[in-house]
C-alpha cells in the first residue's frame, strides 16, 4: 500500500538551485555611506512680492497662509462683471483662487449661491451669485466665520450685502488714499 503524501512530506529546501541566486547582495557602499535625505512633504503656500499665489496642492491651509490669500482676489468692476451673463465654476475658481471643491461645497451649504446647471450638470454663475461669492468669502476668510456662524449671520441681517458694498466701497477708497499718499 501506498501512503498518502502530504505537504510535510515535501522537500521545499532551495539547495538545488545555483549558490548566487539564494545569495542576498548587499547594496553598494556608496548608498551605505550617504547620509539621509530629508525631505518636507508637506503643501505650501508662498506669495512673492508681485502677489502671485501659489496653490497648495493638498491639505488644509494654516490661519496666516489664508489671512495672506485675502487681498489676492482678483473680482472684476461691476461694470466687466456684469458684461457677461454667466461665468464657468473654472473662472470663478480663477477669480478667488480656490478650488472647484470649495465652490461647490458653499453652494451646497449657503442658500443664496444658485447657479444654473446645463444638461450635463456644469455649472454657471451669474455676476450676482459672484457678488453672493465675494460675500461669503469675506467673512469666512476675512472675518473668520464658521460655516453656521457665517448662514446665521446672513438669515439675520438681511441688509448684509449692503453693508458689505458699503464696506468694499470703503477700503476701495482707502487703498486708493494710500496710493495718492506714497505718490506724494
Amino acid at each position: 500500500m501506498k501512503a498518502k503524501q502530504t505537504a510535510f512530506d515535501f522537500d521545499f529546501s532551495f539547495e538545488d538551485k545555483k549558490p548566487e541566486e539564494n545569495k542576498l547582495v548587499p547594496p553598494p557602499i556608496d548608498l551605505i555611506q550617504q547620509e539621509p535625505i530629508e525631505v518636507d512633504v508637506r503643501p505650501k503656500v508662498t506669495v512673492n512680492a508681485n502677489k502671485e499665489y501659489k496653490k497648495a496642492s493638498r491639505g488644509r491651509m494654516k490661519i496666516s497662509d489664508m489671512a495672506a490669500r485675502v487681498d489676492l482676489i482678483e473680482i472684476p468692476e461691476d461694470e466687466i462683471l456684469f458684461s457677461k451673463q454667466y461665468y464657468s465654476i473654472g473662472a470663478v475658481t480663477e477669480m478667488f483662487k480656490v478650488n472647484h471643491s470649495l465652490i461647490r461645497f458653499w453652494e451646497n451649504e449657503f442658500s443664496i449661491l444658485k447657479p444654473k446647471k446645463n444638461g450635463k450638470g456644469d455649472r454657471f454663475f451669474r455676476p450676482e451669485d459672484i457678488k453672493n461669492l465675494k460675500l461669503i468669502y469675506s467673512l469666512l476668510r476675512e472675518r473668520k466665520f464658521t460655516i453656521e456662524g457665517a448662514k446665521e449671520f446672513l438669515k439675520k441681517n438681511k441688509h448684509a450685502e449692503k453693508k458689505f458694498q458699503t464696506i468694499e466701497a470703503l477700503k476701495n477708497l482707502k487703498s486708493f488714499l494710500h496710493e495718492l499718499k506714497t505718490g506724494l
